[in-house]
């Protein structure tokens, strides 16, 4: 029986997927709990309009992410903080930080996950750090800490 799988299953496929399983696995597993439905050729069709769909949302969120990466690789993000001599800071920039400052200085709201740096800030000076955007798209942004 051909069937379209509607959740993951382990050593079968992806939700999505149309895989070729035994009639009494598809009767008595999959179809009965809801992880797969028969693969008519209604069924087939509205999966491949819903997998159209999902591809012109994913192109569209991916052109927003390219636009923001733009943006974000102009701004140089000032930090203030804390610090002694020789330009060591007391305590540290981390992602969190530079997050709540991005939103503060330049209201754009990016979650503190994205942000990749080797480690945080403990220095005073200009720190290049990446940020994540989307799947394949990411950004260099310039941070500037002063005390």
């Amino acid at each position: 029986m051909i069937v379209i799988l509607l959740q993951d299953v382990k050593g079968k496929g992806k939700a999505g997927d149309v895989v070729k399983v035994s009639d009494g696995y598809a009767r008595n597993m999959l179809l009965p709990k809801g992880l797969a439905k028969e693969a008519t050729q209604g069924n087939v069709r509205n999966l491949e309009k819903q997998k159209a769909i999902a591809e012109e949302k994913r192109e569209e969120m991916r052109a927003k992410a390219v636009k923001q990466a733009e943006e974000l690789s102009k701004i140089t993000l000032n930090i203030k903080s804390k610090g002694g001599e020789n330009g060591k800071l007391f305590g540290s920039i981390t992602g969190k930080d530079i997050a709540e400052a991005l939103k503060e200085q330049e209201n754009i709201s990016i979650d503190k996950k994205k942000i990749d740096m080797d480690g945080p800030i403990k220095q005073t000076g200009v720190e290049t750090v990446t940020v994540k955007l989307f799947q394949d798209v990411s950004a260099k942004l310039k941070v500037s800490v002063t005390v």
